[in-house]
């Protein structure tokens, strides 16, 4: 019987331990062979806070871990018995679901994304007041014209001698006001 991804609703804030708990249930029950990876989805944030840049984990879906698992009877307890997990997500309470391989890969290229460039943790929108924190116009207020997410650029307008100038801008260097 081949391995599938499934689904594991844990309590929010515990999927890291799931996840711990997982791994240690099956060492012990000496089932490696019906349990692959054992994923908690995340990706990279960067936030600005009291001036300095800090990275952070943030979880695409809280309160789910994903499991690659070939669905059995002793296989389907184990993952029951593990304390914070309150189930499986899709078909029965008996009979849960795998989900797809294309949705698993999706998320899996979500994940890789994520290492590769971190994302701001703030969301700018245009028309936005925000802060300079960082170089020649620190301290001045801008209006987000538009955002570069792939670059972590801003376009900004800052007002200067009473007029409007264009300031491109890493999101590193403002705060929202």
């Amino acid at each position: 019987m081949a391995q599938r991804w499934y689904v594991v609703h844990a309590y929010s804030g515990y999927e890291n331990k799931v996840k711990k708990g997982l791994s240690e249930y099956i060492e012990r029950a000496g089932l490696q062979d019906k349990f692959g990876e054992i994923l908690v989805p995340s990706e990279e944030v960067v936030e600005i806070r009291d001036g300095k840049k800090r990275t952070s984990e943030r979880k695409f879906f809280p309160g789910y871990v994903l499991v690659q698992m070939e669905m059995a009877e002793d296989s389907w307890h184990l993952v029951k018995s593990v304390p914070q997990v309150m189930g499986f997500i899709g078909g029965t309470s008996d009979r849960p679901a795998p989900i797809s391989q294309k949705e698993v890969d999706r998320i899996l290229q979500k994940v890789s994304d994520g290492v590769d460039k971190p994302r701001p943790k703030v969301i700018y929108e245009p028309g936005e007041m925000v802060r300079v924190i960082d170089g020649p116009f620190k301290d001045f207020e801008a209006v987000v014209e538009e955002i570069d997410y792939d670059k972590n650029k801003l376009q900004v307008s800052v007002l200067i001698f009473g007029r409007s100038t264009p300031v491109e801008l890493e999101f590193t260097q403002v705060e929202k006001s």
